[in-house]
């Protein structure tokens, strides 16, 4: 076992987050019915600074739940509804002209859009054209937004969860694949089981109201964005994600026959960073001072699942990366100890 971190302020911030961890779970059960993974991979994502893409048929609650993970956290929170005629200027902000009330001048001034807030719910991104979607994308990395020459900083802590429609793909813009890897996770919805289902109705039309209370704030936030960073994981564990990612790629030698049968292209770079740094922030929620391998494992789905293109080969046997995924942990011997 790893040593807890050396600074005592970060000891005590893992330790305050533990707490945390508990009531923010008690607090999203009062609206949310279930889904306690997503919620988990949805917190472990913002506390990476990462991006999730969410994936689910319409009904599945994917606004109430982002909108209460805002409210607990105490975050700014704005939802944008992406459609055909979305502009970019309709996310970043717009320049206007007025009368200046001290120089009786013109001048132009910055109207900032939605995209200035904490927690933005990018609601069907797939519906609107590439070039809004790349206004978006680069806000995600750059953590800023340029408008008439001026560069402007965006709020901290900055979160994207962007939703896409599994069913309609009539009249989309699919992300490709190099604005895909932009998101640390790509996590799945599937409908609840009958007896949440029974819940989920029974709370909806009592007409019921539940008041929530704020958890953490947003420098709170940063400050475990911050310790995340800083969570040691052995070179065992950096070694054990590297050869997960590169096995995921039919080119590398060490890849199993089914990835050469099934794979036309793997997962980059970026996705061995993510797993390590997911398993650091998974780690941090369980009040843990090391990364270990089950941490890795617990996110190796998300981050793995979008950034691996499968061939017509696995498509026509009915093969998902999911499944190609679960056969790669299942052989892939994690370190021991």
């Amino acid at each position: 076992m790893q040593d807890a971190p050396s600074n005592p302020s970060d000891v005590e911030i893992i330790d305050r987050l533990r707490v945390a961890r508990g009531k923010l779970k008690e607090q999203i059960a009062r609206v949310i019915v279930g889904q306690e993974e997503v919620v988990d991979k949805v917190l472990i994502a913002l506390f990476c600074q990462g991006h999730s893409l969410m994936i689910g048929v319409p009904g599945l609650a994917k606004t109430l739940l982002v909108k209460t993970i805002s409210r607990i956290l105490h975050l700014k929170f704005q939802r944008i509804q992406f459609t055909p005629d979305l502009m970019p200027s309709d996310i970043i902000g717009t320049e206007v002209i007025e009368d200046s009330m001290q120089t009786g001048r013109r001048e132009f001034r910055f109207i900032r859009g939605p995209i200035f807030a904490n927690i933005i719910l990018a609601d069907e991104i797939n519906r609107t054209p590439p070039k809004t979607q790349a206004a978006l994308l680069e806000a995600m990395e750059e953590h800023e937004v340029t408008a008439g020459g001026t560069t402007y900083k965006l709020d901290e802590p900055f979160f994207v969860l962007a939703t896409q429609n599994p069913i309609e793909q009539e009249g989309t813009y699919p992300l490709p694949e190099a604005q895909l890897d932009r998101f640390m996770f790509n996590i799945h919805l599937t409908y609840p089981d009958r007896e949440s289902e029974e819940e989920i109705v029974r709370r909806t039309t009592s007409g019921a109201q539940f008041e929530l209370e704020p958890v953490l704030d947003a420098a709170e936030v940063i400050d475990i964005q911050k310790v995340v960073r800083k969570i040691p994981a052995s070179d065992a564990m950096i070694s054990y994600a590297v050869r997960l990612v590169a096995q995921t790629r039919p080119s590398d030698s060490s890849a199993p026959e089914f990835v050469r049968n099934w794979i036309r292209w793997g997962a980059g770079p970026r996705a061995s960073q993510y797993l390590i740094l997911g398993a650091k922030a998974r780690s941090v929620l369980r009040g843990n001072y090391f990364v270990s391998a089950e941490d890795i494992q617990a996110v190796a789905h998300e981050v793995l699942g979008h950034r691996i293109v499968t061939n017509f080969q696995a498509e026509s046997e009915g093969v998902a990366s999911r499944d190609i995924i679960k056969r790669l942990l299942d052989q892939t011997r994690p370190p021991s100890g």
